[in-house]
């Protein structure tokens, strides 16, 4: 009987238990219905653009639901921002200011710019930078040039001055995980965005990603007159190199100066030394070498992403920007400052005279083409609807929605 009595005792005691959690749980669902709005708080979404076109702010800050600020806050998710690095030394001022502002006038998400110049143009920069800083879409950091103390000068003296300097971005900008590097004579004609989501497409052994020097190897370089190792068929042009820079100074590279691999702050030195009498283009040698003997890190994008003169000047042989446009215009030998190839010129003279209005933008392709047909007695000026096919797009894209669409 009393083992009967315990079990009544013991059960009546978990109902008035259960009873007492349920009245608890009820009461909670009150007092938060009355603070503004139940269920889990819902994260803040952080845009960029927050009020629209290109003056917004870059992020949204930290905001606490009302009636819930003790309780909970919102997490703002961080908005990504796309790094760019260029090295300017000599007369590179305005080429490196014209190839920045290509880079703003249609890029989405916030830009970093890394500015490697050297000491004497740093005040020049500052000064033009600041006056663009009502735009409030990127920031900048300027650097010094440096190379390792005990061979800074064989460095700086390679190939051209101070270009060696985007061999040791990796070990400079520890802090930077993804990175373009663009030589000064770069437009953008397509958002930066674009070629920045090329990261998302490499596997899990790529570490880079540049584009064929030549598509015609009758008219390759490396192919014809290289006396070191190059990689693919004929070579490649660093002068746009997309970079997961993690990924770089974690990777043990392959070479053939030792059966041991070596780190990339590691094997820059010796390959100087082992080919300083065989390299002709420098830095951009170098990087052959080590993707020769580490191909599977190398992802190589198509040829529009850095369209030169030798796409053109004996005739179209960039099947990608025939169909596409030219996305990246690379205007190397300096083609932007003299007659030799006209087409190049027009674009160049045509973002570098070009405001950030958005009237003188959206008409900048109508004024673009009346200079381009001035160019068809040339290779390059034949086919210059490729110089504005992607142009008017991204123009379209970005400048002829309304702001709140931007």
């Amino acid at each position: 009987m009393r083992r009967y009595l315990r079990i009544v005792v013991l059960c009546m005691a978990c109902g008035f238990c259960s009873l007492l959690y349920a009245f608890s749980q009820l009461a909670v669902s009150l007092e938060e219905g009355a603070g503004g709005g139940g269920g889990k708080p819902q994260a803040a979404a952080a845009s960029w653009l927050a009020g629209g076109g290109r003056g917004a702010a870059r992020g949204a800050g930290s905001a606490a639901h009302p009636g819930r600020a003790d309780r909970y806050s919102l997490k703002v998710q961080p908005v990504e921002k796309m790094h760019i690095a260029v090295v300017a030394c000599g007369e590179r001022l305005e080429e490196t200011m014209t190839m920045l502002k290509s880079a703003i006038i249609f890029s989405i998400k916030p830009l970093q710019f890394h500015i490697f110049a050297e000491d004497q143009l740093h005040d020049s920069f500052k000064a033009r930078l600041e006056s663009w800083s009502f735009l409030q879409t990127f920031n900048y950091t300027l650097h010094p040039i440096t190379f390792p103390s005990e061979n800074a000068a064989e460095w700086k003296k390679l190939f051209k001055p101070c270009a060696s300097q985007r061999l040791f971005l990796p070990l400079i900008l520890k802090e930077v995980d993804s990175l373009l590097y663009v030589d000064t004579d770069i437009l953008f004609l397509r958002p930066v965005d674009d070629i920045w989501a090329l990261l998302k497409k490499f596997n899990s052994t790529q570490i880079a990603a540049m584009a064929a020097e030549h598509e015609e190897p009758r008219i390759g370089w490396y192919n014809r007159f290289a006396r070191h190792p190059y990689y693919g068929k004929t070579g490649v042009n660093s002068g746009v190199m997309l970079m997961n820079m993690t990924r770089m100074r974690r990777k043990y590279f392959k070479n053939d100066m030792t059966t041991v691999r070596l780190r990339w702050g590691d094997i820059l030195m010796p390959l100087l030394k082992k080919y300083k009498l065989n390299i002709t283009w420098g830095d951009q040698d170098l990087l052959n070498i080590i993707f020769f003997h580490n191909p599977e890190s190398l992802f190589v994008f198509p040829c529009q992403w850095n369209y030169r003169s030798d796409h053109c000047i004996y005739g179209s042989n960039c099947q990608e920007a025939e169909e596409e446009g030219v996305f990246i215009l690379h205007g190397n030998r300096g083609v932007y400052h003299d007659d030799k190839q006209p087409a190049f010129r027009a674009v160049y003279e045509a973002l570098r005279n070009c405001s950030f209005e958005d009237e003188d933008i959206r008409s900048l392709f109508k004024s673009l083409e009346l200079e381009l047909q001035k160019t068809v007695h040339t290779y390059c000026g034949k086919i210059y609807k490729i110089f504005i096919k992607q142009l008017t797009k991204s123009i379209g894209d970005r400048y002829n929605r309304p702001p709140k669409e931007r």
